[in-house]
């Protein structure tokens, strides 16, 4: 049985992911981390401690905070299987972002990648065991106007996951990213009717993923072989 650590559970993808796991029976322990929102994360800890015969934890802090991370592991110790998940985005022009915005993008985005594998990795190695899944957008891949940042931050996670990845194959550690299209969720919610219809339009699929569904695939690739590794999976209807 493994131990589980996924940042930005607290709703979303992340919550989907948690409650996929748990309901795997493949886990003792499922750590949850949330950004800002205690009730939303109160709430996906309790959905996931009802879920399965393990042991939820959950912790609200800011991932691209070193210190919050190191802390982590000291309370909760080692963990098996690391799910990056943290994620904000800015939508406008690039003229138009503020700096403190870029900042704020790339910390939780891409510094927090750096703070969760740098705090966690070692146990790993020693273990000589390990699984991270990183959680990117198909922006990452194409990238999209009025969303450069996002796609900037992005892409950075999908070159540290492909380069992460050819470091830790040695030691036995699977590191691979997971690139959703457009997916239901807050995030998106600010998207008007017209605005949804029209990106369904473009999407031969046909509809918007549900986070279940992206859940489901995540899980997929944390149960795949070890020589499986150093991939950036699209999941986007094959709208890009």
């Amino acid at each position: 049985m493994s131990t589980l650590l996924i940042t930005g559970a607290s709703r979303g993808i992340g919550r989907a992911m948690a409650l996929a796991c748990a309901r795997s029976g493949k886990y003792s322990k499922i750590i949850l981390n949330g950004g800002s929102d205690a009730a939303a994360l109160e709430e996906t800890s309790r959905l996931v401690a009802s879920a399965g015969d393990l042991l939820c934890c959950s912790s609200l802090g800011d991932a691209g905070d070193l210190a919050y991370v190191e802390d982590l592991r000291r309370r909760f110790g080692p963990v098996n299987v690391l799910v990056n998940n943290a994620a904000v985005s800015r939508v406008g022009l690039l003229t138009d972002l503020a700096p403190e915005d870029w900042d704020i993008l790339f910390r939780t985005n891409v510094t927090s990648l750096y703070n969760t594998c740098h705090t966690f990795v070692p146990d790993m190695v020693s273990a000589q065991s390990g699984k991270i899944l990183n959680i990117s957008s198909v922006w990452g891949i194409a990238g999209a106007s009025c969303e450069v940042a996002y796609s900037a931050a992005k892409g950075a996670v999908n070159a540290f996951t492909r380069a992460l990845a050819r470091e830790l194959a040695p030691s036995h550690i699977q590191v691979n990213a997971l690139a959703p299209g457009i997916v239901n969720t807050r995030m998106n919610a600010r998207l008007s009717e017209k605005e949804t219809a029209e990106i369904v339009s473009q999407i031969p699929a046909g509809y918007i993923a549900s986070p279940e569904e992206v859940a489901e695939a995540a899980l997929r690739i944390l149960e795949m072989p070890e020589y499986f590794n150093g991939e950036v999976v699209r999941l986007d209807g094959c709208w890009t």
